[in-house]
């Protein structure tokens, strides 16, 4: 049984080290973010995408914390351990890491990216300010914008159909005994 190249690492000191001896291999650093919340296959042609472009990809997910900022407050559905274990499989992914430098306005403070300066950074439309764009150009040598990889699927839309079949249901239930 051999050992896995797919790790978390919390400690951007230390996922910069790796990333530096990846460059001097000469390898093409690809980064991303994103809070993964609700593993689907949209996520996964995603992160397949983004390997594609380069030979190392290394995946930043939102903490508990920065998601109940920027979502609500009942997101996110999946704990942020769960949700790197999750990362950690996906044979497209070489590093995992958290991301929760959002201040308290949700204000991104783009710590793993100045850690790790990567030579690529992969993002979906719209999901980005045109400052934050601007802020990770400052970091990363490129950018590239991916097209959303499932049109009729996503984390948010999958909840909310699921609480609203659930709430008609039990709203039928109730009239039906009243």
């Amino acid at each position: 049984m051999g050992t896995t190249k797919k790790i978390i690492i919390l400690d951007y000191s230390e996922l910069k080290k790796i990333v530096n001896a990846h460059k001097t291999l000469g390898h093409r650093i690809v980064c991303t973010i994103g809070s993964w919340d609700m593993l689907h296959i949209g996520h996964l042609r995603y992160l397949i995408k983004a390997k594609e472009q380069g030979d190392v990809l290394i995946v930043g997910t939102d903490s508990d914390r920065g998601i109940k900022i920027y979502k609500n407050e009942l997101r996110p559905i999946i704990p942020q351990e769960e949700r790197m274990e999750m990362l950690q499989y996906q044979d497209c992914i070489d590093y995992v890491t958290l991301i929760d430098d959002i201040d308290e306005q949700g204000k991104w403070q783009y710590e793993l990216i100045r850690a790790i300066r990567p030579h690529l950074f992969v993002a979906i439309p719209n999901d980005y300010s045109e400052e934050q764009v601007e802020n990770i150009r400052k970091y990363s040598d490129e950018i590239i914008i991916v097209p959303r990889q499932a049109e009729n699927t996503s984390s948010t839309e999958i909840m909310e159909r699921t609480v609203k079949k659930h709430l008609e249901t039990m709203l039928s239930k109730i009239t039906k005994k009243g």
